[in-house]
């Protein structure tokens, strides 16, 4: 019997063992997925530091446009997302026609999704005046999405490719086009923000041409290695791609939609307390853009975890091995809140230093929006621990297929109380922008506690 299901049977030694290995296993899945991760948001935090340097209104402008666009992307990334469960079982089981269908139609899909999305962001200027945000800001806003917004499509499609490598395992070549894509940004954005090389000062449209190229380069990349590889390029993924598969369409939707549900009641919590922190005026909107940019680049490494945990909960779970599913998943909870501490350490002492990365404090139009950015990260630095945690339990109980609930907690946590309290604390007792972010960690610990809990009551059933 398995040592770890008879205590009196288990040594120190091999439960040392067992955790050493699962570790192993843990980070040799999860590093490259992180990796990734990170490398997306190097890009993110590239576009933050250079709009900076255009100042503080380009800088909340872009914050706000940036908020915005991610909220609705979260819908067709979502939807595109459900491709590597698809494609994951087909390959399981054989299927590999089936394969050929979902990444198809998840081509399709993103055309679908994309283009209602696109319309959105195009006419956000007008949407984002009506919420109480500055118009001047919103129109600039607006400016930045209409460049930006025609990456939209191929970025979606770069998901849905990304998804079909995961699904065989394979999710270095998503690594390398993400990498080589930091300097063709940061390239882009010195050239057409700042006018070099001969071409035009564009400012803050300059940022969303770059991006929208940026995309296409991403999509390419990835297109150009699938059809190139000897393995993947016999699916044909583009051969009579005109022809409809109604059937697995919809179940993309069906799959995807709890999926988007879910990030999007997160992702939803910052951008309604963008638009919240809007009200109080463009230097706390720019610190707010600075503070979350930070939080969301940290946030990389619990997030990566959480699909390691995905994985590796799945396969004991498949394998019928309560004590490995157990193992697995507090491996990946442990290493998660290991690095949120380390995280919460760095806003709290080097809150200052981080911030010049973004504003130059040696200009004074910049000091205000730089002390509210140092304040907002102290408040993160507070619920580091809790964020890390539950992505990463609700990473493992995905691994559970255990989807729905979750959603359903999410939604609870994060608006039922997080935005809640971000709403009292930040009109009702003038804390203003603090409160705001004082409310995300009220939702974010409120969402581990009950994360902790379903997957507390699962593990019990397996």
């Amino acid at each position: 019997m398995d040592a770890l299901a008879r205590p009196e049977a288990a040594s120190l030694p091999l439960i040392a063992g067992r955790w050493r290995r699962e570790s192993r296993a843990l980070i040799a899945l999860g590093l490259p997925l992180i990796m990734t991760a990170l490398s997306q948001m190097a890009m993110s935090l590239t576009d933050a530091v250079m709009m900076g340097r255009l100042g503080a209104e380009a800088l909340a402008a872009g914050t706000l446009a940036v908020h915005f666009v991610g909220f609705v992307f979260l819908i067709g990334f979502g939807i595109t997302a459900a491709v590597a469960p698809m494609a994951a079982q087909a390959i399981g089981a054989r299927r590999f026609k089936d394969v050929r269908r979902a990444v198809r139609q998840g081509l399709w899909a993103a055309v679908a999704v994309a283009a209602p999305l696109m319309l959105l962001a195009r006419y956000s200027g007008s949407l984002l005046t009506l919420l109480g945000q500055d118009p001047a800001i919103a129109a600039e806003s607006q400016r930045y999405l209409r460049a930006m917004v025609w990456g939209f499509l191929p970025a979606l499609w770069y998901v849905v490719l990304s998804e079909f490598l995961a699904a065989h395992s394979r999710p270095l070549p998503a690594l390398v086009v993400s990498l080589i894509a930091i300097p063709v940004n940061a390239l882009g954005n010195y050239a057409l923000m700042f006018g070099h090389f001969g071409l035009p000062k564009l400012g803050l449209i300059g940022a969303g041409v770059s991006t929208a190229i940026v995309d296409g380069f991403l999509f390419l990349g990835l297109l150009g290695f699938v059809s190139w590889d000897r393995r993947l390029r016999r699916y044909r993924i583009l051969a009579r791609i005109w022809r409809p598969d109604w059937q697995r369409f919809f179940e993309l939707f069906r799959v995807g939609l709890p999926i988007a549900g879910t990030l999007m009641a997160e992702m939803g919590l910052f951008f309604a307390a963008t638009l919240l922190i809007g009200l109080f005026g463009t230097d706390q909107l720019a610190g707010h853009g600075i503070a979350t940019e930070c939080v969301a680049l940290v946030y990389m490494i619990p997030y990566g975890l959480a699909q390691a945990a995905t994985v590796r909960v799945g396969l004991a779970h498949g394998a019928r091995s309560p004590q490995d599913v157990r193992l697995a998943a507090w491996t990946a909870m442990t290493c998660s809140t290991t690095f949120g501490l380390l995280a919460a350490a760095a806003f709290w002492f080097l809150g200052p230093e981080i911030v010049g990365l973004f504003l130059d404090p040696a200009r004074p139009e910049n000091r205000a929006a730089a002390a509210f950015a140092v304040s907002f990260l102290q408040v993160a630095a507070l619920f580091q621990f809790v964020d890390a945690l539950q992505v990463v339990t609700m990473g493992a109980l995905r691994g559970l297929k255990d989807t729905r609930i979750p959603m359903v907690l999410a939604i609870v946590g994060y608006w039922g109380l997080g935005f809640t309290s971000a709403m009292v604390l930040a009109l009702e007792f003038d804390l203003e922008g603090r409160g705001a972010w004082i409310g995300f960690a009220v939702g974010l610990t409120a969402a581990a506690a009950m994360m902790q809990w379903r997957f507390r009551v699962l593990a019990r059933r397996v």
